[in-house]
């Protein structure tokens, strides 16, 4: 049975409301140094057919070799995924015909997959969070790459992505809307990431979704599903979702029927356009590969495994709320990247969390993103961030200051300490000299002190007027308790 779109989440057609219903299957590229089957390199790029053994290449007589490594990716993801492993798994031959599978069929897995059935908690925004069942992960070969524009008359073949390992994880149909796609592909790469298993590189194709989108009425039975092909970014994700819903709500309110079938979506025209009849499992032929033993392993392999693993993002996020004291929020946008998790922490150490982690949020993420870098390329390391943090804590200079001193720090470097002394950037706490200056905006603002009197939010603007007179640097409290009694407020 599956679960009811809330009523938000609904699309208006013509004749009433609708709901989408997703279904996803990744492909995600197994890290590893050699293929599923060979040891030819799994390396991204290098020349056309570099990375091809005769195995890759389907030469009469190669025998395939399971790469242990993969295996061991595919049952650390599955444990990422609190999903059953299965101590005995099969590989299967997948029959099909294309010019980059040089063996005509895949090895893939079909009815006794590695993994078995789990769940990913998705974050799909501050205020609601979905659990999305996952159906099985298996382990297949890539196949190979045609390359349609080297020549007018004639298509090339690269082989070296194929026999790459992939592990494709398959979603039960728990999606109700593109923005929960988005989140889960988004979380499934944080968890990939985290435990090592794919680098999740979307551009470079090492993960890539085909998306099962189907409609109906809210409360009826699941309507016929169309699935869009190698979608390779979370942005094209939720457009190729938006886009193919519209389609088959627009064919069902004229009175047409969705036929099943595979599509690709077209960004430049913000359309999917068919590229073939849908097949079922049994066009594929699917039978068990001659050539390879059923993998069989025990649970202690499985146990040794999952202690290995790392603090996955969800027990991170918890203990970041427990520990730190952060709202959920924030300590989720946190944990999105290992490595910023990680610099978030080396920030803290010692100091004022959530003033660590509103730094970090706020202005290291968003000039990070600005410059279009990851933390592991921010000029302001979390020592140096850590050290403008110390010198706020220790009223050493204003937040307005901090920002300043960021900006220095991040344009040319340095000791944050020193550049303050260096530059005199220091807060003014003198009270006497902060008091001369508010005395001078008082003498010289008689009108704005009577209108302050009978409407005391005017002392943001004297705030504001002292904070311009001493650069900047006077310490704000100080002066908002010193206008306080001399406007008498």
């Amino acid at each position: 049975m599956t679960t009811q779109a809330a009523p938000n989440k609904l699309i208006s057609g013509a004749t009433g409301d609708w709901e989408v219903v997703i279904g996803m299957e990744i492909h995600a590229q197994v890290t590893s140094n050699a293929k599923l089957f060979s040891g030819a390199s799994a390396e991204y790029g290098g020349a056309p057919n570099d990375h091809v053994s005769l195995v890759d290449a389907a030469m009469p007589g190669m025998l395939p070799v399971i790469n242990e490594e993969c295996v061991k990716q595919a049952i650390r993801t599955g444990l990422g995924l609190e999903a059953k492993i299965n101590l005995r798994s099969v590989f299967d031959r997948k029959n099909y015909f294309y010019p980059d599978l040089p063996q005509g069929y895949q090895i893939s897995q079909f009815k006794h997959p590695i993994v078995g059935e789990g769940a990913v908690i998705v974050d799909v925004s501050p205020s609601e969070r979905i659990t999305v069942g996952i159906e099985r992960l298996h382990l297949e070969q890539d196949a190979g790459k045609s390359l349609h524009d080297l020549s007018a008359t004639e298509s090339h073949v690269d082989l070296n992505r194929s026999g790459v390992a992939l592990m494709e994880i398959v979603s039960k149909p728990d999606l109700r809307s593109a923005e929960e796609a988005r989140a889960y592909v988004s979380k499934l790469r944080t968890i990939l990431r985290y435990i090592g298993s794919c680098d999740g590189n979307m551009e470079q194709g090492s993960l890539r979704a085909d998306v099962n989108v189907s409609v109906r009425r809210p409360g009826a039975p699941l309507g016929t599903r169309c699935e869009i092909k190698n979608v390779n970014s979370i942005r094209f994700i939720g457009q190729a979702i938006e886009v193919e819903a519209r389609r088959q709500i627009g064919i069902l309110e004229d009175g047409g029927a969705i036929a099943q079938e595979t599509r690709l979506f077209d960004p430049g025209r913000g359309e999917t356009r068919s590229m073939r009849s849908k097949e079922e499992a049994h066009d594929y032929r699917y039978f068990p590969d001659p050539d390879l033993l059923p993998l069989e392993f025990d649970q202690p392999y499985v146990d040794a495994l999952r202690a290995q693993l790392p603090e996955l993002p969800d027990a991170k996020r918890a203990r970041f709320i427990d520990q730190y004291g952060l709202p959920p929020y924030d300590a989720g946008v946190l944990v999105m990247e290992r490595a910023a998790a990680d610099y978030f922490e080396e920030t803290a150490k010692g100091r004022d969390a959530k003033l660590a982690a509103n730094w970090v949020i706020n202005e290291l993420f968003g000039r990070l993103n600005k410059e279009a870098l990851d933390v592991t390329r921010s000029p302001v390391s979390s020592q140096a961030l850590g050290a403008i943090i110390d010198l706020i804590s220790q009223n050493v200079i204003s937040g307005k200051i901090a920002k300043d001193l960021f900006e220095i720090v991040w344009t040319e470097g340095g000791d944050p300490k020193e550049i303050v002394d260096a530059r005199g950037m220091k807060q003014v706490t003198d009270t006497g000299a902060i008091e001369a200056a508010v005395d001078a905006v008082i003498a010289a603002n008689p009108d704005k002190v009577e209108q302050a009197k009978a409407k005391p939010t005017m002392l943001g603007w004297f705030v504001g007027q002292v904070m311009k007179q001493t650069g900047g640097k006077a310490n704000p409290q100080s002066v908002n308790e010193l206008l306080k009694r001399k406007l008498g407020v």
